[in-house]
């Protein structure tokens, strides 16, 4: 017995030394011979994660090297980090408006793709803390960090021309090019295979984009009835039914959010969602996500600046319209993110994820972001409205309508397949 004993305590100690046992400090008796230790790998990999972070974060500064590590180099853009301290020398030597706007240009598109995860993991922390809809507020804000600062410096800088062309290029390119590509791509790669997804956050997404898609319509409709054609500008009456159409939406979006996050979020959660997520941890704190999220925000806003103020210059150098780099260019380099990971989840046949990822940032764009700097505009007494021109809604309406109709034929497809 004495010899039993002292094999167990033998194998207990090895089975420690190597990192197989996952709690070390239960009282339960050992596994029989007969067990693998394959059985608990899982458990006990989980074990060693914890451990080394514990030993990790107990050292300042070994939790300030893995979190650099994890910033910088745990994305696949990490190149075109680059192009950020690239872009503030060639802003302070003078060496050219084309070149700050390109290498600004270049350097947002992987800040962009960085604070997507910074806020997706202070979302989750005060997911566990708050509400759900605090921290999926919180994410959808971030998640549009660079088109909303980018809004609101042209706006303080009072080109509302500008931040118009950006917001609807915005839209137009996760609508139109984003998801073109990604239904594309997703559909010659997976030809014969079932693609099946759920309606009901395409239809959510849709039905708040076809009221922000109303108000424009209706602002546009107010002010030729009002003005007949002859002047453009924003008069008082079309100014306050701006006004009041961007509260109706933000009100909208927010009424949506708590929907969505909190009174009916058992409709909208993932299929394969099993109560497993968040048991592995975050990859980074709460408070250094925090710290990360700030500072990236503020090199986004140094870079949007740069952008902002040689756009014109860049313009005529370049000999292309500002509204082309607005609705084109700078679509491209803020989505390029979304771009490239809706595209994966679509070659991996998960047409949720990438519905998800277009039409959730184009209604947030649409329903939060432009009448959010429509409501600053207000506050800060710059006249701004809802319209676009009558080219600009058509295009909008267009893209709206062929999007829902796309998604229609789609799931009409899969459905009497």
């Amino acid at each position: 017995m004495e010899r039993e004993r002292e094999r167990e305590r033998e194998r207990e100690s090895t089975l420690l030394e190597s990192g197989l046992l996952c709690n070390a400090n239960n009282n339960s008796s050992l596994p029989s011979t007969s067990s693998s230790p394959l059985i608990d790998r899982k458990q006990s990999d989980r074990g060693v994660i914890v451990q080394r972070t514990k030993m990790a974060y107990s050292n300042p500064f070994k939790q300030f090297l893995a979190n650099l590590h994890e910033v910088f180099l745990g994305t696949k853009l990490f190149p075109l980090f680059s192009a950020v301290p690239l872009a503030i020398a060639a802003h302070a030597f003078h060496l050219g408006s084309a070149w700050v706007f390109a290498l600004s240009l270049i350097g947002l598109a992987p800040l962009a793709e960085r604070v997507s995860f910074l806020s997706e993991s202070v979302a989750k922390c005060i997911t566990k803390i708050l509400l759900h809809a605090v921290g999926g507020l919180l994410n959808a804000t971030c998640g549009n960090a660079p088109e909303l600062v980018l809004a609101l410096l042209a706006l303080h800088d009072d080109k509302i021309e500008v931040l118009k062309w950006s917001l609807l290029g915005s839209i137009l390119s996760n609508l139109l090019l984003v998801l073109g590509s990604s239904l594309l791509c997703g559909g010659l790669f997976n030809m014969g295979k079932e693609r099946a997804f759920d309606r009901k956050q395409a239809d959510v997404s849709l039905s708040l984009m076809f009221l922000g898609l109303l108000c424009h319509v209706m602002t546009l409709i107010y002010k030729y009835n009002t003005s007949y054609g002859e002047s453009m500008s924003v008069s008082g009456t079309e100014l306050v039914f701006s006004r009041l159409c961007g509260i109706l939406m933000v009100v909208a979006y927010a009424g949506c959010l708590f929907f969505q996050l909190k009174t009916h979020r058992q409709l909208f959660l993932a299929q394969d969602e099993d109560g497993s997520d968040g048991e592995d941890g975050f990859v980074i704190g709460f408070v250094s996500a925090i710290i990360w999220l700030l500072g990236m925000t503020i090199v986004i806003a140094i870079l949007s600046e740069y952008i902002v103020s040689t756009i014109e210059a860049v313009s005529e150098t370049w000999d292309i319209p500002v509204r082309f780099i607005c609705v084109i260019l700078l679509p491209i380099a803020g989505n390029a993110t979304e771009h490239a990971s809706a595209i994966i989840f679509a070659f991996k046949n998960k047409i949720d994820i990438t519905l998800g990822v277009t039409l959730g940032s184009a209604s947030q764009i649409s329903m939060f972001v432009m009448p959010l700097t429509l409501i600053v505009a207000w506050v800060k007494g710059v006249n701004m409205g809802l319209d676009f021109s009558l080219l600009e809604t058509a295009s909008l309406v267009m893209a709206i309508f062929i999007t829902a109709f796309t998604l229609q034929v789609l799931y009409l497809q899969i459905f009497y397949r």
